[in-house]
């Protein structure tokens, strides 16, 4: 399996798309340059990624870097032993202390290796990483696509996917997660690059960054 890893990757993904699905052409004339936004995996970058559930992407970035002053560095060991009030401190919620805490214990004991996830069926990976309380299947397949460079995942979740894609191919309502998913399954084995595609479009109609990290 071959993991997207540089930009070069992204465009050739992007070329097979449109040449497989002609709908996608005007779709990636108007979203221009595609991001790889591709970080190193582990603790940190999941961290990053919980934080960034149901919010905005500044309040994300402003709640984390708050969260990264205060626990520096970001690791299992250090989190688990740091005073709770850090987490109010940086404006992280209830639900996600919890989350976080729950990671940082399943990432001690061994029952969660991130830095293996690159290597592992995607399926395997997602049933993993949401055994873990708090984190569903939005949050699993986001840490594989930006952080395990997996190629082929579409988180149909993310409603500025299910937005831009609505858009893109004229469907109003727009599609519910169960439907894009079914969309999206014909854009495989490029599906993570179909979604930075959309994300990028959702940029330019929306005048706004929904990618989930920054």
């Amino acid at each position: 399996m071959r993991h997207i890893e540089t930009l070069e990757h992204v465009t050739e993904d992007l070329d097979a798309l449109v040449a497989a699905d002609p709908r996608l052409a005007p779709v990636r004339s108007a979203a221009g340059d595609i991001p790889l936004r591709l970080v190193p995996p582990g603790f940190a970058s999941l961290a990053g990624i919980i934080t960034s559930q149901q919010v905005s992407r500044a309040s994300a970035d402003a709640i984390f870097a708050r969260f990264l002053s205060l626990v520096d560095p970001l690791t299992p060991e250090i989190l688990l032993a740091a005073p709770e009030s850090v987490f109010r401190e940086a404006g992280q919620s209830r639900a996600k202390q919890r989350t976080l805490l729950a990671l940082a214990r399943a990432c001690v004991d061994g029952r969660l290796q991130l830095e293996t996830m690159r290597e592992r069926p995607a399926e395997a990976a997602i049933a993993d990483l949401t055994a873990v309380p708090g984190i569903g299947p939005w949050t699993a397949e986001v840490y594989l696509m930006f952080c395990a460079g997996h190629p082929d995942i579409f988180p149909a979740h993310d409603v500025a996917l299910q937005t831009a894609v609505g858009q893109a191919l004229h469907i109003e309502p727009r599609p519910s997660a169960k439907a894009l998913a079914r969309i999206a399954d014909s854009w495989s084995p490029h599906r993570s690059v179909a979604a930075r595609l959309f994300w990028a479009y959702y940029a330019v109609i929306r005048r706004r960054d929904a990618l989930p990290l920054g």
